[in-house]
């Protein structure tokens, strides 16, 4: 009993170190530019061992796209937004969706090659799925409490914000070189970083707020 405990604890591991270790290759390089070989060395694993525990690389990736996507749902439902009152809800999750863009750049990254192949590999992920609608939930929970409480305006669609409140922080830090360039300033300083969280807050919460 106690040897195969061992065995499921060691193969766990191993598959931790091994997505670890395609997420990073993958959101350096893309699906096209990453290379088995050297997600094995730094996983410190071998090609076989990918190929048992997840199948080839397109498959891998999908495993690496699922656990990005469940990673940041599960962070969103830990906010326990249903014990706030709307408004502060609402700005917490506004907060919470840069402070993540922002620790976690390989997120955005791993989101643009996703798209750059049109998204099938998230198509065989229901999971992904069901975790977005779970999201979508809670964002309409949010909205139908603010609506009751006389705070928001009736009718917003819940995945139309869902996509603004991501779209406001993911296009800032997306864009931030060429937006440098242009805008002839520095998008990354603190000050700046902090500049923006409020005009996205402030941008969110009068979109929302009843007239």
């Amino acid at each position: 009993m106690q040897a195969t405990k061992a065995r499921t604890r060691d193969a766990d591991a191993t598959k931790s170190r091994i997505l670890a270790a395609a997420k990073a290759e993958f959101a350096r390089l893309g699906l096209g530019g990453a290379r088995v070989d050297e997600i094995a060395e730094k996983a410190n694993a071998n090609k076989r061992m990918i190929y048992h525990y997840f199948g080839n690389k397109e498959d891998l990736f999908i495993a690496v796209l699922e656990d990005a996507y469940l990673n940041i749902r599960t962070a969103e439902q830990e906010l326990q937004l249903d014990n706030l009152p709307p408004d502060e809800a609402m700005e917490t999750l506004i907060r919470f969706t840069w402070d993540y863009y922002l620790e976690h750049p390989e997120f955005i990254r791993l989101v643009n090659s996703a798209n750059l192949h049109k998204g099938k590999h998230l198509k065989s992920s229901q999971n992904v799925v069901e975790a977005s609608r779970t999201y979508v939930a809670m964002i309409q929970n949010i909205l139908d409490r603010g609506v009751e409480a006389g705070l928001f305006r009736p009718n917003v669609d819940a995945g139309q914000l869902n996509i603004t409140i991501a779209a406001i922080g993911y296009y800032y830090l997306t864009n931030r070189f060429s937006g440098e360039i242009l805008f002839e300033r520095d998008y990354m300083t603190k000050a700046a970083l902090d500049d923006r969280l409020a005009f996205n807050i402030d941008t969110i919460m009068c979109l929302l707020r009843r007239v």
